[in-house]
């Protein structure tokens, strides 16, 4: 299975639209950017280094750095421990809707962001999230602050 999803991860996935950009304005203003995942790192560091990502984020985190799934809301605790702040004060992204309810309940300002695969849930997922995007450029416009 590892070897199936290994090519695409090695040589085909793209970065969603405008993502690249997005995170180097973000970068640059300052942000602390982190990664958390449940792909494993064997394609995950493969596809971020290839993208030219890797040098963004403060950290990368697959869900087995953790040795649990983003459906326990005690990763979100300890990825933000680990980042050295609270869960409130961290904002969350997924295109996975359970991914997303388990970040909110676990107290994280979250965003949903959409994704062809999760296109039958978009309005459940912004009926759960503070904040809901369709492309990467839309977090350069959203009122984080209003809503924390």
């Amino acid at each position: 299975m590892k070897k199936y999803l290994a090519d695409p991860y090695f040589y085909t996935i793209p970065a969603k639209q405008n993502v690249i950009s997005v995170l180097k304005t973000l970068k640059a203003q300052g942000a602390s950017l982190n990664v958390l995942t449940a792909s494993p790192h064997l394609t995950l560091d493969a596809c971020l280094k290839r993208l030219e990502m890797w040098d963004l984020f403060d950290n990368i985190w697959s869900c087995d750095d953790f040795h649990t799934t983003k459906a326990d809301p005690d990763i979100y605790v300890r990825a933000a421990a680990k980042m050295g702040t609270t869960v409130e004060k961290v904002l969350f992204l997924d295109d996975n809707l359970n991914a997303d309810k388990t970040a909110k309940a676990a107290g994280m300002l979250t965003c949903g962001v959409y994704d062809d695969s999760s296109e039958a849930y978009v309005d459940d997922m912004k009926a759960v999230n503070d904040f809901y995007i369709y492309d990467f450029q839309e977090l350069l416009d959203l009122k984080i602050a209003e809503k924390a």
